[in-house]
């Protein structure tokens, strides 16, 4: 719920931005989307697919309480709430620096190949129940989404977790140095945006260059179980940080002892510095179980109780795209069903793994359906930016030492039909070049007592066939008199 407090006043933004205002304003928030800006937003006009200047007189007919630009737009009269600057990104980046310079919140950077958004929002679960905390809305990790997340960053916070993200080699050291970080994690370092690396030690090097935003006697927070390990632990000795390894290797400062992945669940044993320690995620997925233990890790290195942590932690359920399950209804006069696991955000070999470990993992119900036996289906959509070797990257998924355990593999695009050329006859569903071609036919992808994933890169929109997926779901009767 937004503080009726002012986020930003006018001498504040005219400040930390060095702009000019003819008029005196208070901002409750900051948007650079007029379809969801609030009454009492500061609208930025951010030029990018489309030049925000173009929406400033509709911000402002929302009740935008002030729009950031660098000029008058057409349309808006001079006398117009306006904070004027050179160039509008630099300022909302200027925003952020002083939102962060203000508060006294303890920050944590974010980053990783794999389960940035999960582990921000696990954190978010955990450093609620210990303080207030402010977060990045859904993935906002590039060059605008962290400046915009710390500008809307309120004073009295506790707590902040920035997501900070990359496609390119050189983006995330300035991200991490403008959040001026106390702790910085990362989660998982594995083959993504290798079109923009030569390796998995180029990306290794980025994603350590989030340490070069620490604050002296920051905390580094990384996989101990890693071939590139050593560029990790290299780095954080570099700047002078606090070193703390998690991962299923015993040496790990943080280590996963065992991992039990059920139904709607993982049940997981670990040792904290040394102590035994219980948790679980409302999720099955041993990518959660590491992402989780990481977590606790922060939440300990913020000196916060490890037990309220762990029990917050313990009801942290994943974000929609990113391996939530649902139970959908096809018919609730027989009481007939499926389970669709949501994987659609985004796909790489590390995460393409895991999710079907997952699936491997769930238990589907017999006898309930037309085929009579319930079965693990999976609709695999391309990994994008893998670079020259994807081809091989996608054939290789063919090699997952359970895919056997998997009745029905359907592949979606150009390049995962190299997986789906390698599948045996008989796991060998359908290929389509197009996701809409399967999103079109939904019901004769499932049967009741299956359970279905759908797992893909976000530009191949998958994500179509899981919407089609859930329409069909009927919803439960009321039961209220």
């Amino acid at each position: 719920m937004k503080s009726s407090a002012a986020l930003w006043t006018s001498a504040d933004a005219v400040t930390a931005t060095g702009g000019r205002t003819i008029a005196k304003w208070k901002a409750s928030g900051v948007s650079i989307d007029t379809r969801t800006i609030q009454p009492g937003d500061l609208f930025v006009a951010l030029k990018d697919v489309r030049d925000g200047h173009d929406f400033v007189a509709q911000a402002l007919k929302k009740g935008a309480a002030a729009a950031l630009v660098s000029h008058i737009p057409e349309g808006v009269t001079a006398d117009a709430p306006l904070l004027i600057v050179d160039d509008v990104l630099q300022a909302l980046e200027k925003l952020g620096i002083f939102a962060r310079a203000r508060t006294g919140a303890k920050v944590v950077g974010v980053t990783g190949s794999v389960g940035k958004t999960s582990t921000k929002e696990m954190l978010r679960r955990i450093l609620a129940g210990q303080g207030s905390v402010h977060a990045a809305e859904a993935s906002y990790n590039n060059h605008w989404g962290v400046p915009l997340t710390l500008a809307r960053m309120p004073p009295d916070s506790d707590f902040a977790v920035i997501e900070i993200g990359m496609s390119h080699p050189g983006e995330i050291a300035p991200l991490a140095r403008m959040a001026d970080l106390d702790i910085a994690l990362i989660t998982i370092v594995a083959a993504a945006h290798l079109e923009a690396f030569s390796d998995l030690e180029g990306i290794a090097h980025e994603k350590a260059s989030i340490f070069d935003g620490l604050r002296p006697g920051g905390t580094a927070i990384f996989p101990g179980d890693q071939g590139i390990t050593p560029i990790l632990q290299a780095k954080a000795t570099a700047v002078g940080a606090k070193a703390i390894t998690f991962g299923s290797n015993a040496t790990a400062d943080y280590h996963l002892a065992q991992v039990t992945l059920c139904d709607t669940a993982t049940i997981v044993q670990a040792t904290r510095m040394g102590s035994p320690s219980l948790f679980k995620v409302l999720s099955p997925g041993r990518h959660f179980a590491a992402n989780g233990l990481a977590a606790l890790a922060v939440a300990d290195a913020l000196g916060l109780d490890p037990m309220i942590a762990a029990s917050d932690l313990g009801r942290w359920q994943p974000p929609a795209g990113r391996g939530t399950r649902e139970h959908i209804t096809l018919d609730i006069v027989e009481e007939t069903s499926f389970d669709l696991i949501d994987d659609a955000f985004n796909a790489n070999p590390t995460s393409l793994a895991a999710a079907l470990d997952v699936l491997i993992a769930a238990t589907p119900q017999d006898g309930i359906g037309r085929v009579g036996k319930g079965r693990r289906i999976a609709i695999l959509g391309d990994m994008l930016e893998l670079g020259p070797t994807e081809i091989a990257l996608h054939e290789a998924v063919a090699q997952h030492p359970h895919l056997n355990k998997i009745d029905l593999i359907h592949c979606v695009g150009p390049r995962m039909k190299s997986l789906w050329q390698k599948l045996p006859r008989a796991q060998r569903g359908e290929w389509v070049s197009d996701a809409r071609d399967l999103a079109a036919r939904p019901r004769s992808l499932i049967d009741a007592g299956d359970i279905l994933l759908v797992k893909g890169s976000k530009g191949i929109k998958v994500s179509l066939i899981v919407d089609a997926l859930r329409k069909l779901g009927h919803p439960a009767p009321d039961t209220k008199q």
